[in-house]
């Protein structure tokens, strides 16, 4: 399978090439040369499938001319060590929980696939991994990454503007693991990044690639759980019709592999975008133009992107209609304030502990399903990870699970740092 940039001004690329580079060298992001539909006897045997043998389905479409199969099975087995379950909330509404990952959020399924995928193409040769993060993206990078041979991780994020939970979850293992802190918000921190790929003498001096999700490596392996929950979802309700899915979206890496799932034949009926008060793929949604804008800080802070990087992927898989993308995602906003009612509502009402992500997700489903549709939400992150949060707005003592209290334990280890690039690229250098 080659790789073709969605500037379309690079040269093709192999897999492995697009996963140690991350970036294409015109600052486009990689797409596969095309999407293979799965048969239909694959969808009609899904529900009798486990998480692993679907997700075994999708990674050799995606992957399977580029890994040896042995190899390929190993390192879905392996990522997939853990459930994501699907877990009804109210009628007509499921929460598709990513959160039961080593760092209790659904980018655990990408990071640890990436890590497994970067170690099998790079045979030894070290490998310096930049990774932006507003949040929960850092923390499943550095841990997915932990101990790996050959491979140094540098994750960058916005001084203060991670919650006390998320922060000590990649500032507090040291190793091959080093965190640096930007005085900026995601935004610089993800222009860094880029910047750096672009850098020919930084490059010519290190070996540089990105485990963000404009990273294939990251992103598509992210659709293994959209199979599995439509598989579990016709479990329970047959699969006579076809669930509606909302995807609190960022950066749209997310939303982007389960658009790369409905391409492959997923039945899904629609797709629901739930952002936080930085509504710029809302906005492209009401008017066709896409305008990026300075992130704006809220209580779901994994969602703080003022330009997601992703939507140039979104309008290549789409070969740029606004009215094929609008009639198949629609899009919601909330506020900070919106949010917390939502998060109180569906606790009174239901039981359910929703993080502030979720509760886009959730409230969004709640404006958006039309009579006689079903929807699916991601709840993307356990909730314990946002405490202070959930605590006040709930006015309950969440019990914090043993993995997140062990990273609590540790001690921080974060380098400071201005969001000028030319002090960054003297850090690396130095390094």
């Amino acid at each position: 399978m080659k790789y073709y940039s969605t500037n379309h001004s690079a040269p093709l690329a192999s897999l492995k090439e697009a996963v140690v580079k991350g970036l294409a060298p015109d600052r486009g992001l990689y797409m596969p040369e095309r999407i293979e539909r799965l048969p239909q006897s694959f969808f009609n045997d899904m529900p009798g499938l486990s998480f692993q043998e679907i997700a075994n389905k999708v990674a050799e479409a995606f992957f399977g001319e580029d890994v040896e199969t042995k190899a390929l099975r190993q390192i879905v087995n392996e990522t997939l060590s853990f459930d994501c379950p699907l877990k009804k909330v109210e009628e007509g509404i499921y929460a598709l929980e990513l959160f039961h990952g080593p760092t209790l959020a659904f980018k655990d399924v990408g990071a640890r696939f990436m890590a497994r995928l970067l170690q099998y193409f790079n045979g030894g040769e070290r490998v310096n991994v930049l990774v932006a993060t507003s949040g929960d993206t850092g923390s499943a990078v550095a841990n997915g990454f932990l101990g790996v041979e050959g491979i140094h991780v540098y994750v960058l994020y916005p001084k203060g503007k991670v919650s006390a939970i998320q922060e000590c979850q990649f500032t507090t293992l040291g190793r091959n693991i080093t965190a640096i802190e930007v005085d900026g918000v995601f935004d610089d921190c993800q222009r860094l990044v880029k910047t750096a790929f672009m850098d020919e003498e930084l490059n010519s001096r290190m070996k540089l690639t990105s485990a963000n999700s404009i990273n294939v490596a990251r992103f598509l392996p992210q659709a293994f759980y959209y199979f599995n929950a439509v598989a579990r979802f016709f479990n329970e309700n047959g699969s006579t019709s076809s669930p509606v899915v909302c995807v609190p979206s960022g950066n749209f890496g997310n939303l982007c592999a389960a658009l790369f799932g409905h391409a492959m034949g997923l039945p899904v009926k629609r797709f629901i975008a739930a952002n936080n008060a930085n509504d710029i793929f809302y906005n492209y949604l009401q008017t066709g133009h896409y305008k990026p804008k300075p992130s704006r800080q809220t209580i779901a802070n994994a969602m703080d992107v003022g330009d997601p990087s992703n939507f140039a992927r979104i309008v290549e898989l789409y070969e740029g209609s606004h009215e094929r993308i609008s009639n198949l995602i629609s899009g919601a906003t909330y506020t900070d304030d919106e949010i917390r009612q939502t998060m109180r509502r569906c606790y009174e009402q239901t039981g359910y502990v929703l993080d502030p992500h979720g509760a886009c997700g959730y409230q969004a489903l709640k404006d958006l399903l039309q009579p006689g549709e079903t929807g699916i939400f991601c709840e993307t992150a356990h909730p314990a990870k946002f405490k202070d949060t959930v605590d006040q707005t709930l006015g309950i003592d969440l019990p914090i699970p043993e993995k997140l209290a062990a990273f609590m334990q540790g001690q921080k280890q974060a380098e400071p740092l201005s969001n000028n690039y030319d002090d960054f690229k003297t850090f690396l250098i130095g390094k």
